[in-house]
Parts: C-alpha cells; structure tokens; sequence
C-alpha cells in the first residue's frame, strides 16, 4: 500500500466532530442499504404482476434473502471493526494483512454457503409451511440465487473493507450500481421483453445474480488499485491470527444476524396458518418495514468504524459521544416513520396487490409493529458499539432472550388469545423490552469508559 494512503487511513475518524463524521458516513450508507433493501423490494414488485402465487413463493424466500444478507453482514461486520481497531492503532502490516486474508475468508464462505443452500431448499421451505403447488417456484428462484451467493459475500467483505477505512461513497455507489442494473435486467428476463427469453420467476434471481456478480468484480479492482491487497505469499501463522481476530466478531455478529431471519420464518410458519393472502400481505410488510428501518442499518453500520477507530485510538470519550448521538437520533425517526407508515400502509400495500385480504394483513403489520421502530434502532447502535469495541456476544444474548424468552413463546400465546394482531402486538412489546435493556446495558459500559478515560 503507497505511503499516501497508509497516511490517508491513519485514525482520520480519530479527529474532528464526531457528529459530521457519523453524517459524512451515514449519508453514503443510506443509499447503499436504500439501494440493498430496493433490490428485493424491486423483485417482490416485478415478481407480483406474474400473479398471488409467485408472490407467495417470493415472500417464503424473504426470511433465506436476509439469511444471506445476515451471514455476509456479519463477516462484514468482524472485518470492519478488527481493521477499524488496526487503523486506529496505527499498524499498518496488520491493515494489509487483515484486508487480504478477509477476502480470502469470504470466498471460502461464500462457497460453503452455496452447498449448504442448494441441498437444503426443499425440506427447508416445506418446514416453512410452503404449499405443493408453491414449492416448486420457491426451487426455480433460490437454486439460481445459492448458485450466486458467492458473489454477495465477496461484495459485502469488500465493501467493510472500504468503510473501516473511512469510505463509505464507493461502496454506496456500488450498491445502487447493483440496483439499478437489477431494475433493468428484471422486466427484460421476468417477462421476455426486448427479445430476451421469458423466465419469469427464474429471471428476477437470474438478473439479481448478473448484478451482484458485475459489482463484485469492480469492488475487487478497485481494492487492487489502491493496492489494499496483497499477493505475496502468506505464513499460514498470519492468515490464521487474521481469520481468527475476525471470526472472533464475526461468529458472534453473524449468529446475530441469523437469529433475526431465523424468527421471522417462524413466525411466517405461524402465519402460514392463516392462508396464502396473509403470507402475501406479510411478505409485503416485511418490505415496506426494510425500507422503513433504512436509517437504522445505514447508522449503526457506521457507528462500527467510528467507534472502532477512536477505540483502538483509546479515545474512550469520543466513543461514548458516538452512542448517545445515534440514540438520540434512533429515537426521533423511529416516531416519525411510525406517524408516517401508519396512516400511508392501505395505499402503499394497494400498489403490491389490490386483494382487500392482502391489504388488510399489511395495514395492520404497519399500525402496530412500527411503534418499536426507535426501540429496534437502539438495539442495532448498542449491537455496532458492543461489536466494534470487540465485544460480540452481549448482541448475541440479546437477540436470543428477544426471540427465546420473548418474541416466539409470547408470539404463540398471543396467537391463540387474539388472533393476527396478536402476533403483531407482541412483535412490538418485544422489541421495546430488548430495546431499553440494551441502552442500559451499553449506556452503563459507555459511563465506564468516560470515567477511566483521560480527556481527549
């Protein structure tokens, strides 16, 4: 790596005002995650017009989509905060080190995920309670999109690479790349247009697969002309303190991720009960709270290399500042975007489709669940700031005690006492209750740091 650029990533997050620092940075990942949370938005649109089935069969793959997403975030995430640390600590051979062998690892995942996924679609979408006649739609779309999965996680450990860094803009112009080329790609190969083959379901993961692929191999060159990778050969010693250093996060971070999806789909099970129209107008709602909770994801993605830098700075103080912003912030859109889903939800569920079942389902989903949005935002910032500061397994333990102890039991009971809503319900109470544990939890380590930290 040249000189200038060894200097341009020394701790530049250690200096200056934290809040424009977390705006400079915010505002890139917004539309990034914009753009990531649109790709699936934009296939759930195109695949709705071929009818209620693949409608269906698209909302039963949403819960293995963010599986994905989830496994490659939370790699992502190890390696953004072990090289935030390095940068902010100024060790220059581990900041190379650390990014090559993380690309190495990535592939390696990206392989293992591919294998498990195409053996397991079958059982695993009939234990998800997906229909004989559905089912085989659900195989034409996910063998395509395991197929690609290679390409995703690739990405995604490359784009942390660039934001522990401090650069955010590239990567969030990838991100729309990818979108916008799955926005042109999808109408051509869904319904044939232009002379292209009519694959219908088949072609929105044909074109999502074509997107993610072309995005990776500009990621990766623009890695090597910076000259971030390197290509000498490696001690076996240093790949495996690097993969070490980042699983030690990312097993966390990643099993984290995983319990999200993981309670979705049993609620979907619980939810399939009800029907096809209710699967449908969850699977709507589900994409209309991704777009929802944008903010949130672009916030507490940043506040890993922010804090993760002024950590290894030992810049106690201005990692303490860090939270108490985002959570201010957590609190003031999380009100707004639940004034504003709840009176726009009938119209928006009307433009996905016009069955007054499905709209109702939707609506309802958006009255109740969003009043936890500011709560859902605090866990994701307490998450970031436990990962960044290295430690992984306070977010696993509140994510589990949301779900075991919470969300799923009380998500039954509530089902049995009061129907839909009430599954509804308690997917709000839960998120509120982890929400004020994780603030305490953190805010009393935050007051930890400060009172041990010289002024800085």
């Amino acid at each position: 790596m040249k000189t200038n650029q060894l200097q341009a990533m020394q701790g530049t997050l250690t200096k200056g005002s934290i809040k424009l620092h977390l705006v400079k940075l915010t505002v890139p990942m917004i539309c990034a995650t914009f753009a990531l949370v649109a790709f699936n938005f934009v296939d759930t649109y195109f695949v709705a017009q071929l009818g209620t089935n693949e409608l269906a069969a698209i909302s039963f793959t949403f819960p293995t989509i963010m599986t994905l997403a989830s496994l490659s975030m939370g790699l992502g995430v190890g390696v953004s905060s072990v090289i935030a640390r390095a940068i902010g600590q100024r060790n220059h051979h581990q900041v190379q080190r650390l990014i090559t062998d993380s690309l190495m690892l990535s592939l390696l995942v990206g392989g293992i995920l591919m294998l498990v996924g195409l053996v397991t679609i079958k059982p695993l979408f009939t234990t998800l309670g997906a229909r004989a006649d559905i089912l085989p739609l659900i195989e034409d779309y996910m063998e395509i999109i395991y197929l690609g999965s290679i390409f995703l996680v690739v990405f995604m450990t490359a784009s942390a690479v660039m934001r522990a860094s401090g650069n955010a803009i590239f990567p969030s112009l990838l991100m729309m790349g990818a979108t916008a080329i799955n926005l042109v790609l999808d109408p051509l190969l869904i319904f044939g247009w232009g002379g292209f083959p009519r694959l219908e379901i088949q072609g929105a993961a044909l074109a999502t697969v074509i997107s993610r692929f072309t995005v990776m191999v500009a990621a990766l060159i623009f890695l090597y002309r910076q000259q971030m990778i390197l290509f000498n050969l490696p001690k076996f010693k240093e790949v495996f303190k690097s993969w070490r250093n980042i699983l030690h996060i990312a097993i966390p971070s990643t099993a984290t991720n995983m319990l999200k999806p993981i309670s979705m789909g049993l609620i979907l099970s619980m939810i399939a009960f009800y029907g096809r129209d209710t699967v449908a107008g969850f699977g709507i709602a589900s994409r209309l709270e991704g777009f929802a909770l944008i903010v949130f994801i672009a916030l507490s993605a940043t506040v890993v290399p922010v804090v993760g830098q002024n950590w290894g700075a030992g810049k106690f103080a201005r990692v303490n500042q860090t939270f108490f912003l985002s959570i201010q912030f957590c609190l003031i859109w999380g009100v707004i975007t639940a004034i504003v889903l709840g009176f726009a939800s009938p119209w928006l569920a009307s433009h996905f489709d016009n069955n007054p079942d499905v709209i109702s389902v939707t609506t309802a989903y958006m009255i109740i669940v969003p009043i936890s949005y500011a709560a859902l935002g605090i866990i994701q910032i307490s998450s970031s700031t436990f990962n960044a500061i290295g430690r992984a397994l306070p977010p696993v333990a509140l994510m589990l005690a949301q779900i075991m102890i919470l969300y799923v039991p009380l998500a039954t009971v509530g089902r049995g006492l009061f129907d839909l809503n009430g599954i509804f319900t308690i997917i709000c109470f839960s998120n509120v209750i982890v929400g004020l544990v994780a603030f305490a939890w953190n805010r009393k380590i935050c007051q930890v740091m400060t009172a041990e930290s010289p002024k800085n």
